[in-house]
Order: structure tokens, then C-alpha cells, then sequence
């Protein structure tokens, strides 16, 4: 019988997850050249089915971002946090900006990505950290 404390695995993301944590981070590209992030079984720009990993590069940029003073209770000791979208080649990641002043921050701005822990819930997250 289940103590309802197992966690489930989200088997394509927790991979990739895995993956950025393991320093080989990757996302899925169809011969277009199209990216997404797992998990896929089709391309979603042309609905190819021919998926190969393709390293995902060390470096993106910041698109867009939004800085969060009052938070949802789920992420409320990790407030006052920094969300971003950025641009890493063919694919976009969401993650907190961690490590700097979030005045710092701005569009164009270069990241790298790790997997962080949120002080709320524990749980794992993707962050981003000034190159």
C-alpha cells in the first residue's frame, strides 16, 4: 500500500531534466530543424516522427522576463524570484534567474542552465545563471 509520498516520474521531462543536470543537456530536432523538448513523438511545427537528441547549447539569451514579489503559495519562499524565457538555439526554456541582481537583468542577457531546487517545495527546477 502507497504512503502517498512517492513521487511520479514524467518519463521525457524528467529525462531531460537529467540530462541539464549531467552537464548534456539535449532537446529533440526533426530534419527541418525544428526543436522541441521532450517528451515528443511528433515534431510539432511540421508533425515530422523522426526525432534525434541534439545537444543543447551552453549558452542562451533571455527573451523575456517578469520578476515575482507576491507568489503563488507553491512557490512562496522562493519569492521574490526572476522567471525567464530564454532563447537556447532551436528550443526556448522557462526557468528562475538565480545568482545576480535581478536590476541586472535584461533582455539579451546571456545564461547558462543548471537544474536548481525550489525553497518552497523541494522539488526540482530549472535555473538559469549569468554566463
Amino acid at each position: 500500500m502507497s504512503d502517498g509520498t512517492e513521487s511520479v516520474r514524467d518519463r521525457g521531462y524528467d529525462d531531460v531534466i537529467d540530462a541539464i543536470a549531467e552537464g548534456e543537456g539535449y532537446y529533440l530536432e526533426c530534419p527541418e530543424g525544428h526543436g522541441s523538448l521532450p517528451p515528443r513523438r511528433l515534431c510539432p511545427e511540421c508533425g515530422d516522427d523522426t526525432l534525434r537528441k541534439t545537444p543543447l547549447p551552453d549558452v542562451g539569451s533571455i527573451d523575456t522576463y517578469t520578476r515575482t514579489e507576491v507568489p503563488a503559495p507553491a512557490f512562496a519562499d522562493d519569492a521574490p524570484y526572476v522567471l525567464a524565457i530564454a532563447d537556447f538555439g532551436s528550443v526556448r526554456l522557462t526557468g528562475q534567474v538565480q545568482g545576480v541582481d535581478p536590476e541586472s537583468i535584461s533582455v539579451g542577457y546571456r545564461v547558462t542552465v543548471e537544474v536548481a531546487e525550489s525553497k518552497t517545495t523541494g522539488e526540482r527546477l530549472l535555473a538559469f545563471r549569468k554566463r
